[in-house]
């Protein structure tokens, strides 16, 4: 029992010195634009770029949309198959996982493809046509976390008897779902949603091939021309996926703290 202690504790002081020390060596280096002293000016200069505020808000707005399209699409599917279609369900699964075998570049070339000006839907023929492929794009990158996350949260409770319950009571599907089983698998909703807002405030290769205002692309132009402010910006990234990871932990712990109290 020591040893596999021991090294447990050594294979997390491994995983903290991977990771923890790049992080303070950028986080260090961020801090040097002014020479021989530590200061915030790269961050300034960051924060206060018009291009920085543009893009960030742009990929915010992209987020946002993005995952109001995964809810739709997602929760309406995966509440079905488990209600009416648990066979199909590993061939959804599947389906959900192609995101991560498919390279997004591969996918995006496809869509300039299919949807180009001369096509029969000339979707990036206009910028919101472009706006929509690309929250398609999006959508589609988010899938095998957004349908996990949802389909785990109805693994979770007794959705057939519920909805037995809400028909009797004379509810539309409508109604159930909005009123019966979202309210029920609203904190894995919220943590797949958090998952999407941090992958899509990130991507870069969608958002660049479509020629899109985008925070991802924005990155990687200041990482090429700048010195100090692609490290202020490396670190606002962490930070934001963290804090995505944190409220995911935080709407976990108060889900099951109402629980406990409602019992």
């Amino acid at each position: 029992m020591k040893t596999n202690r021991f090294w447990s504790w050594i294979a997390l002081a491994f995983g903290i010195i991977y990771f923890i020390v790049p992080l303070i060596g950028t986080l260090e280096f961020s801090l040097r634009m002014r020479r021989g002293i530590y200061s915030l000016d790269a961050y300034w200069v960051i924060l206060s770029d018009p291009r920085f505020q543009a893009t960030f808000a742009y990929s915010i707005i992209m987020a946002l949309v993005t995952i109001v399209v995964g809810i739709v699409l997602v929760v309406p599917t995966a509440y079905w198959v488990r209600l009416r279609l648990p066979g199909w369900r590993p061939f959804l699964e599947f389906i959900t996982l192609l995101p991560l075998v498919i390279p997004a570049i591969v996918v995006v070339f496809g869509y300039i493809r299919l949807y180009n000006t001369s096509s029969f839907l000339p979707l990036t023929g206009s910028a919101m046509g472009t706006n929509i492929l690309l929250v398609f794009g999006y959508t589609m990158l988010a899938l095998p976390y957004m349908y996990r996350a949802v389909d785990t949260g109805l693994g979770a409770i007794d959705i057939r008897t519920m909805t037995e319950a809400a028909e009797s009571l004379g509810a539309s599907r409508v109604k159930i779902m909005w009123s019966v089983i979202l309210p029920n698998v609203l904190v894995a909703v919220l943590s797949g949603a958090f998952l999407t807002f941090a992958i899509v405030i990130g991507e870069f290769t969608m958002a660049a091939l479509l020629n899109r205002p985008a925070f991802g692309p924005f990155l990687q132009l200041i990482g090429a021309n700048r010195a100090y402010e692609p490290a202020a910006l490396a670190v606002i990234s962490f930070a934001i996926t963290w804090i995505c990871m944190g409220l995911i932990q935080i709407v976990t712990r108060l889900n099951k703290s109402l629980a406990a109290t409602k019992r």
